[in-house]
């Protein structure tokens, strides 16, 4: 017996299975809480009382702000009251004992007996004081959690930055005195490698849960969907810079090939070697 929310939308989210608990969502005809009222949202609280008996609640909040919503709260379907209870915590399966979870679980909490709801509200607040996915306080380095921007060496860029324009991995000249939401465009959030924890990954620090991945040589910024391909696709490991300034990254997944612009995008080429016209020895610095 499950209870995700249904409606006409698509991403990921949270779903419930009275079997498995808590778990992500990501089917077209029936998705999950975390889109109702305005759209995913990066971070999710999610909550389900249960006494086994005759009472389960199944509740979602934004982990950035706000309250809780509740999606049930009633009565055990017929035929699981009273219900054979295992304490136990299961993390990275789906409801139907799947392997296929994506995102990243932060931290959770089982209690004895069944919370009243101004105590879920209160750790909702407390939750939301927090403040995941604010501004991390680190900047300029490859520690994972700092904030960066990567800037082109090239003698004729070096105004340029790597940033999303609509999905896709440009480079553009960004300056302090550039709108809010250029700068945060060419702002990356270091991860530790998602394929690789002795290289990186960087996340969008105005749409987090995206990543910069290679698909087709060429860059963009895609959700991270939990996958072994979206893992390595969007995992470059630092080497010294090539032209003796700051880091090159090469691609996990091919060694070979480094992150590069090339008439204003961004791509993972090889040094002359490959057949690609962003493959040339011109400019070759990346």
């Amino acid at each position: 017996m499950e209870w995700p929310n249904c409606h006409n939308e698509s991403g990921p989210g949270v779903g419930a299975d009275l079997e498995n608990g808590i778990f992500h969502w990501n089917q077209r005809s029936c998705n999950p809480v975390a889109n109702f009222s305005g759209g995913p949202r990066p971070f999710i609280s999610a909550w389900l009382k249960n006494d086994g008996q005759t009472r389960f609640a199944l509740k979602w909040g934004d982990a950035q702000s706000g309250g809780l919503n509740t999606v049930y709260s009633g009565a055990l379907p017929g035929g699981y009251a009273p219900m054979r209870q295992e304490g136990a915590i299961i993390l990275g399966i789906g409801g139907d004992n799947s392997h296929a979870s994506a995102g990243s679980f932060f931290e959770g909490v089982m209690t004895a007996g069944f919370p009243s709801d101004s105590a879920d509200n209160a750790i909702q607040s407390n939750i939301g004081a927090v403040r995941y996915g604010a501004p991390t306080g680190l900047s300029g380095t490859l520690t994972p959690g700092s904030e960066i921007s990567l800037q082109a060496t090239t003698a004729c860029c070096t105004g340029d930055y790597v940033r999303n324009r609509n999905g896709t991995a440009v480079i553009a000249p960004v300056t302090s005195g550039s709108a809010e939401r250029d700068k945060g465009d060419s702002t990356w959030i270091v991860r530790r490698g998602l394929a690789d924890n002795s290289c990186v990954s960087f996340e969008s620090r105005n749409n987090p849960g995206d990543f910069l991945r290679h698909q087709n040589s060429a860059l963009h910024m895609q959700p991270f969907d939990g996958t072994a391909l979206n893992r390595s696709d969007a995992t470059f490991c630092p080497q010294p810079g090539k032209d003796g300034k700051g880091h090159s990254f090469h691609s996990v997944n091919y060694p070979t090939k480094y992150i590069r612009h090339y008439y204003g995008k961004v791509y993972v080429a090889s040094d002359g070697d490959g057949t690609n016209p962003w493959d040339t020895k011109a400019l070759w610095s990346p």
